[in-house]
Parts: structure tokens; sequence; C-alpha cells
């Protein structure tokens, strides 16, 4: 078939990967000048199987409501005149049952499971470096209250098959014994051996070089303006430089901007932006810093080392399409890893960045074709919220399984729109 991938972030690349492989005629179609240079570009770094307990849970309304207003919430709700946001918040809150939070992390653990085993593998077959460490992912946790929350949380995914294991505070500094240092005493953790951490723009750049020697078609520079229907089906994409672009596939990668494209086409795709920010600190050679990836639970905050960098990401804030970087909110996540890690006080170059991550109101990612919506030839790849890096080679390859009629091993009802 002839594809056309609309996006070259991590999950567009991941795509037209998968679906070149097994034989497809496949151009990407990127805005920008280079792959990942947006929700990809410096998000946390984690391969986080074990980050599966998604926003929308039974205690999530209330911590909202006790963040209202806070500028250094971990979630930050901005109340807008936008009825995407309020549809998009109140299919959130259905979505805070016991029962849907439940069915949402097994779905997340498996499709999780399936992208860190095919990340594995690709990694060995293209001998990909991307500064990635197989040294686990370690939760932890200076709040006891949050600590017991968190281990009821571990044995379900546990049920799923991740391998998220309660640890005391000398075990998680045994871990990462760079925690022996904070300020704020730990209580304890978890820990999942399995996961992974890596740079994603990185990745998605070597990545697409592979895609191109293969044969894949990169269009950089051009932003798609338009879904172009003829009857039931998708006929094409019209660009930015007023080129049209047919196809009998159309994969829609585009992350939260996958929602705008779509609604001239009266489809409402629950897909809305949360805007996570990260600083990068670049080390010096002396300096005490975690080699571990480390999730600061209470404070929605992950912290991986990359290279002679750690980056340091989190918090979700729904303040529509907005990108700009708010001094508050980057302060928070200095002022954590300063009480975490003191001797990080010292670092003297700081790189901020905010990406707008594709949120789905349970956390599930949606992949797979529209035809049931009367839109034939176009299926989706978005919807991943905080986990499109780990998320990525998974849903990637059971967009190619979908589309090559395979059975790709799981379940795909729960990814479907």
């Amino acid at each position: 078939m002839r594809v056309t991938v609309l996006g070259a972030g991590v999950v567009g690349v991941t795509s037209a990967w998968y679906l070149a492989a097994d034989g497809h005629e496949v151009t990407v179609i990127e805005r920008q000048s280079l792959p990942a240079q947006e929700t990809s570009f410096a998000n946390g770094g984690q391969i986080s199987v074990s980050h599966a307990e998604p926003w929308a849970n039974p205690q999530a309304p209330l911590k909202a409501l006790r963040w209202m207003g806070r500028e250094d919430a971990p979630l930050l709700w901005r109340l807008r005149a936008d009825p995407a946001q309020w549809a998009w918040g109140l299919r959130f809150l259905r979505e805070c049952t016991a029962a849907r939070a439940r069915a949402n992390v097994g779905a997340i653990v498996r499709l999780g499971l399936a992208s860190r085993a095919a990340l594995q593998s690709l990694r060995r077959e293209l001998a990909l470096d991307y500064d990635q460490l197989e040294r686990g992912i370690l939760h932890f946790y200076t709040d006891q209250r949050e600590f017991e929350h968190a281990l009821p949380q571990a044995a379900l995914m546990r049920e799923f098959g991740c391998d998220r294991v309660p640890k005391t505070a000398a075990e998680c500094i045994t871990i990462e014994p760079a925690l022996a240092g904070s300020r704020v005493p730990v209580v304890g953790g978890t820990y999942t051996a399995g996961d992974e951490s890596g740079d994603a723009r990185q990745f998605t750049e070597v990545l697409a070089g592979h895609a191109a020697a293969r044969g894949v078609r990169f269009r950089y520079g051009e932003a798609v303006t338009a879904l172009l229907r003829e009857g039931d089906r998708l006929a094409g994409v019209r660009l930015s430089s007023g080129d049209v672009v047919k196809a009998d596939m159309t994969v829609l990668a585009l992350g939260s901007y996958s929602s705008l494209l779509l609604r001239p086409l009266g489809v409402k795709l629950p897909v809305y932006p949360a805007k996570g920010y990260s600083a990068t600190l670049v080390l010096p050679e002396a300096v005490v810093a975690p080699t571990v990836s480390l999730t600061d639970d209470g404070h929605k905050i992950v912290i991986s080392r990359l290279g002679q960098s750690l980056r340091v990401a989190g918090t979700a804030e729904f303040n529509g399409y907005d990108t700009s970087l708010n001094p508050d909110r980057c302060s928070a996540l200095l002022k954590r890893i300063g009480e975490i890690f003191p001797s990080l006080a010292a670092v003297k170059q700081v790189d901020y960045w905010a990406g707008l991550r594709p949120a789905t109101p349970g956390n599930v990612p949606l992949v797979g074709d529209m035809a049931a919506t009367g839109l034939k030839g176009l299926w989706l790849n978005t919807g991943h919220g905080t986990l499109g890096w780990t998320l990525a080679c998974g849903s990637a390859r059971l967009l190619a399984d979908l589309a090559a009629g395979r059975d790709p091993g799981l379940d795909a009802a729960p990814y479907r729109f």
C-alpha cells in the first residue's frame, strides 16, 4: 500500500518503520525541519511500564480540586472557554471509577510490556545507541500516605505482568545511592527492574535515518492543513505548500494536534493537550547525581540520566495549546530536585522545555482504523499522554499488525476509537 504517516515524533517514526518493514511505500509528513522536535524533544526519558497508573483514578478529582490555582501543582487545570476542554474533563471524571482505572491499568501494562520487548528487539537488530540505561526504574516516596497508596497499585500491575516490587527506604538507597543525601527522608519505594531509560529524541533521529535508508520518504517543513474526504474514504491530505498527497492508508500521529485536524470532518477525538515541563541539567564531572531512572510519585516528576545530563520532567498543565514556559512551574522542578539531590545546586547550565502530551481521558492510546466512523483509509496512533516513548514501539507494531490483518498477540479492543 501507499502509506502516509502524519508526524515525525517518536510515534510517527516508529509507525513508519514497522509499516515499511511490511513492504509498504511510506511517506512521512512533518512540519518541523527534523524529526522529534516537539513532544518527543525533551521528555522524561523513561521506558516506564511501571508508570501505568492513569491520572484518572478514584483519588484524582479531590487532588485536582486541592491543587486548583496552585502554580506549582503537579496537575493544574486552567479553566478555558473551550468546549473541547470541558468535554474532555467530563470524560476524565467518568474514567475515575475503580473499575475503569483497573481496566486502563491493564490496557497500558499489556501494551507497555509488548512495547518494551519490541524496543529491545529493535535495539539489537539495528545496534541503536541513544544514551540508554537498563537499570530499572525506582519509584520513591517521601510521604507515607503516598507510599501506602502505591502498594496496591504495584500489586495490581504485578497481576498484569509488570514486575513492580515494593522496597524499603534502605533498599531504595541501595538501588540508587544518590538518594542518601536527600533533605527529605525517603520512606519507601517500588522498583521495576525491567524498565529502562534513554533519550527519545536521539532514538527517533537515529531510527528515522534507518527508515530513510530502507526507503521511507520524509517530507520536512510541510504542515498538513486539511484531511481530504471523498465519500466514505480519506482521499488524501493537503499540505501548506498546496500539494495534495494521496494514499491508501493515512496514519494520524500528530499527538495533541490530531484532534484539531479531525474537527472539520465532524469527528471529536477525545485527545487533549497536557503540557509537561522538563529541565535538562548539564552535569559537572564530579557531581553526585543519580544513574538509576527515578520517579518521584508524590510530585509527579521523573528523573533520568542521559549521558552527562540529567533530565527532570513532569507535571501536567491543561491550558489548551499554549507551549510557553511558566517560570513558577520551571522553578518547582529545580526546587524539588534540590531537595532530593542537594549537590545539584552547583549545576549552572539548565535548559528548560515544555511540550504538549496528547492525553486521552483514561490515558489509553488510540490505535487502529477509523472505518467505523465512515472514514476508511484513516488510521490513528495517538493519545499516548505521558507514555509516548514507553508505548511507541508497541503501538506502532500493533498498528502494522492490524493493517496487515495479523494477530497482534494482544487484544486490540481497548485501543480502538
